[in-house]
């Protein structure tokens, strides 16, 4: 397999664009594309699968043992021609002083070598002296190329080869222009999923052209190292969950999904059901329901008015039925969502109202002390646990010392910044987004607790 790890001086640079231009052109040649995304993101990995046709899948040192990160890097990129890795904001940046969790430690773990997309507007002759900065920081990173992004036109794309020719000795092997035409719109939190927008396919595919056209493919390809990364032979043996029924949210208000974890609920034998929000109107016969992240506030309306789903879940949940619920999936339980002056009311179960402000109120990543091992769907054993968040709602008109949490946020906001995973009878529903897979992970103790209430069903004792 060969790779080439996608960074930048600084977020913003282009970085995803590029990734998923690239992912789809190399595809139309013929190459087997695989991507993957560092750090705790969902849009990114919903647009690049999109592109390449296979799965994205996300490398973290926050939420990931090395081994974790080898063993699933390793099992992926065999399968491919040529991998792709999106870094997250700069080449160098991360919560570790010393960068042992940055983009250039990641690169270095995997052997990959490094293209720099570079945010060219107002740069010329500067450009020079920010390449050269990047290359001694750390010698050990090997920048193998730069692409540049965001030039102003023919004349400004000269001067700045001429100057990086002149200067240093870093390839260039693209250019993309500033054009509206290869933008993907954002809004809080990020780029518009491509799941919700119908417009893009056509975006990719717009995309692709031009890099397909300003970035040199070949070379792209040759500077591509063809080295295995060190490898791990750790794959964990995933619960046996043969014979369980588990609902899924997945449609355009709730998409947001590690692709390893619905990798490991498939593998466990569960029968995943997918429900969607919006139009389905009624629960389906189910062991459990897992209720993701995503943009519930962007369908209020819809939500709302989808009365029967609602009352279905809440008479589930009532009942004891399993559930697992993150972010998005959290707010749509509440008694009802605000966001300026819109309004509609949700599931009823958690006795709050979910209201959305101008400015983020969790952002990044977070940890969690576990404080009720079973109903934070935790093992004893692992009192702490890595988590991330990502959220511009608050609850509200929640009563203080009345409701019963699994955690103590120890880094992070949360629920109501000292408390998350709200508990009511078997459900858990957070603000914080946990890895499933792994350790630590939520799903193995999910489905454990789902077998041990769907055994007193008539249905599975008859199934066994």
């Amino acid at each position: 397999m060969a790779c080439l790890y996608l960074s930048a001086a600084h977020k913003s640079s282009g970085k995803t664009t590029l990734t998923l231009g690239l992912g789809r052109a190399l595809r139309d040649r013929g190459l087997r594309v695989q991507t993957f995304k560092k750090g705790p993101d969902y849009i990114d990995p919903i647009w690049h699968g999109q592109a390449t046709g296979r799965p994205c899948y996300n490398l973290d040192f926050h939420m990931m043992q090395t081994a974790e990160i080898l063993g699933l890097y390793g099992r992926h990129a065999a399968g491919a021609d040529l991998t792709l890795i999106e870094g997250n904001k700069g080449l160098y940046d991360g919560m570790d002083l010393e960068g042992g969790d940055s983009n250039a430690a990641m690169a270095k773990l995997l052997g990959a070598p490094v293209v720099l997309v570079l945010d060219t507007q107002g740069m010329t002759r500067g450009i020079a002296p920010l390449i050269l900065g990047y290359q001694a920081f750390d010698p050990e990173v090997r920048i193998a190329g730069v692409i540049l992004n965001k030039v102003g036109g023919p004349r400004h794309e000269g001067k700045l080869r001429a100057v990086i020719e002149r200067y240093t000795d870093v390839k260039v092997l693209g250019a993309l222009p500033r054009t509206a035409e290869i933008e993907i719109t954002e809004r809080h939190l990020g780029l518009i999923p491509g799941n919700e927008t119908p417009e893009a396919e056509t975006r990719i595919a717009a995309i692709a052209r031009y890099v397909a056209e300003g970035v040199d493919l070949d070379a792209l390809v040759g500077v591509a190292a063809p080295v295995r990364p060190a490898s791990s032979d750790l794959e964990e043996t995933p619960p046996d969950a043969r014979g369980l029924r588990i609902g899924i949210a997945q449609d355009q208000a709730f998409g947001f999904y590690y692709q390893e974890d619905l990798d490991t609920l498939r593998r466990s034998g569960a029968e995943l059901v997918s429900i969607d929000t919006l139009r389905d109107t009624c629960l389906p016969p189910v062991d459990g329901l897992i209720l993701g992240g995503g943009f519930p506030e962007m369908f209020i309306e819809t939500l709302a008015t989808n009365q029967t789903l609602r009352a279905d879940i809440r008479r589930a949940v009532e009942s004891g039925l399993p559930v697992y619920a993150e972010c998005g999936g959290l707010m749509y339980l509440t008694r009802a969502i605000h966001w300026g002056e819109r309004h509609g009311e949700m599931v009823g179960v958690i006795p709050a109202e979910c209201t959305l402000q101008s400015r983020p109120v969790g952002r990044g990543y977070a940890r969690l002390e576990v404080v009720d091992a079973e109903a934070g769907l935790a093992s004893a054993a692992a009192p702490s646990i890595a988590a991330h968040e990502f959220h511009h709602s608050r609850l509200t008109h929640l009563s203080a010392g009345t409701h019963r949490f699994a955690y103590r946020v120890a880094r992070g906001v949360g629920i109501d910044g000292a408390h998350d995973g709200y508990v009511y009878k078997n459900l858990l529903a957070a603000y914080c987004h946990r890895r499933g897979t792994g350790t630590h992970g939520w799903i193995a103790p999910f489905l454990d607790k789902v077998r041990r209430v769907a055994w007193r069903s008539e249905r599975l004792r008859q199934a066994a």
